[in-house]
């Protein structure tokens, strides 16, 4: 299994995570077929029933269709590490968003996007699994469960460090029409950047390594944004 929580979220954002949740719920996938997060949760825009919400985009924080979809990717990846099956892409954000620090350390997001930008891992047991997904609406927290045949494989993260801490740049500012002169919208938040690695280690029933899998993450350091009325 695997959890998360997002207080904080706008209600678009929270209500992004539920659909998202609920599109993802009871996937089965077969014995050596490949999940892939983007194929199962199919096209994210305003015409499959996604709000707008805010999305990191070429660098930039700003509206788009799906906003939080990347809490449901982050969180069958963590429920994917618990497993031990073979995680076969994951993918960092671009910097630290603090909906994925709410009680974790950096380094365990895993974001999504249209194409390749994709969370994907192999069912590599003899027999189907089962992804099951619960949204607790109320306290802004999900959690995903993995269910299958047990092979006797345990996990445990080995090892989980952060390094070379960056202070934030100066905030930047983008015109808006929609606000007075001079009137200022915050839309997102400073953070420093760092880097993180987990070393997730998975053992048979015998209690031999299978593999030491290694996830690096390198977040830069994000400026505060804001809306300023033109």
């Amino acid at each position: 299994s695997g959890d998360s929580t997002y207080r904080g979220s706008i209600p678009n954002r929270a209500y992004n995570v539920a659909l998202t949740a609920n599109r993802i719920n009871n996937t089965l996938v077969a014995p050596g077929e490949e999940f892939s997060f983007n194929k199962t949760l199919g096209n994210v825009s305003a015409q499959t029933g996604f709000r707008s919400a805010y999305v990191i985009k070429s660098g930039r924080t700003e509206l788009g269709d799906g906003g939080g979809v990347c809490q449901v990717s982050t969180t069958v990846f963590r429920a994917a590490l618990d497993t031990g099956l073979n995680i076969s892409r994951r993918l960092q954000h671009s910097y630290r968003v603090g909906y994925y620090e709410q009680g974790y350390k950096p380094g365990l997001d895993a974001t999504v996007f249209s194409g390749n930008v994709d969370l994907r891992f192999i069912n590599d047991t003899n027999n189907y699994i089962l992804i099951h997904n619960t949204v607790d609406e109320q306290n802004l927290s999900m959690t995903t469960e993995i269910y299958g045949t047990s092979d006797g494989r345990t996990t445990e993260i080995i090892s989980h460090e952060t390094w070379d801490p960056r202070p934030a740049p100066p905030a930047e500012y983008y015109p808006a029409d929609d606000l007075a002169p001079g009137q200022l919208r915050q839309i997102d938040w400073a953070v420093g950047g760092i880097k993180a690695r987990v070393v997730n280690q998975v053992k048979d029933k015998d209690g031999n390594i299978i593999r030491e899998d290694e996830y690096y993450s390198n977040y830069i350091p994000w400026s505060a944004k804001y809306l300023r009325g033109v």
